[in-house]
């Protein structure tokens, strides 16, 4: 018996992409995304999500495509990595798929040295790259996110015992 995997699919400037769905927490359309200072390149903000902030992964940065500003009907991906959660702002989440295994090529044997690419598989016309949030992040910005992260929460928490 064949194993099958659930995946996600989402679009960004009409090429499709996948996360598995163990990794989805939720999918929301976009808010505005809130600056997060000293933040790496490649987190955009954080959004604050029933009472959790969550940052902001801006794929695009990564995979290559020109910036976009947020867009009525566009949504985040909420996704948890073994560390935590994050956010991707995708132009739209289109379908969940179960795909086979089998039919799952590595990312090793097509498009070695992109880490943050899992894998590829073919869904009728369309190629679709499945992502690996655990490496989407070097291990240089994942520090500089945490501190920019910690070093938010303690402004707002320095905020609230003044009472600004």
């Amino acid at each position: 018996m064949e194993e099958l995997n659930r995946f996600v699919l989402f679009t960004l400037d009409n090429h499709r992409f996948a996360l598995y769905l163990s990794d989805v927490e939720r999918i929301t359309l976009s808010v505005e995304i809130t600056p997060l200072p000293n933040a790496p390149d490649i987190v955009s903000g954080m959004i604050n999500v029933r009472g959790k902030i969550i940052p902001v992964m801006n794929i695009r940065k990564r995979l290559g495509f020109p910036d976009r500003n947020i867009e009525l009907g566009n949504h985040f991906i909420i996704a948890r990595t073994s560390k935590q959660s994050v956010a991707i702002l995708v132009d739209r989440v289109t379908d969940i798929v179960e795909i086979s295994e089998q039919k799952i090529v590595e990312q090793k044997n097509i498009l070695p040295g992109i880490k943050y690419v899992q894998g590829v598989v073919k869904l009728g016309d369309d190629i679709v790259l499945i992502n690996n949030l655990e490496k989407f992040l070097s291990i240089r910005e994942k520090r500089m996110l945490k501190q920019a992260i910690a070093k938010q929460s303690k402004g707002r928490k320095s905020r609230g015992k003044d009472g600004k």
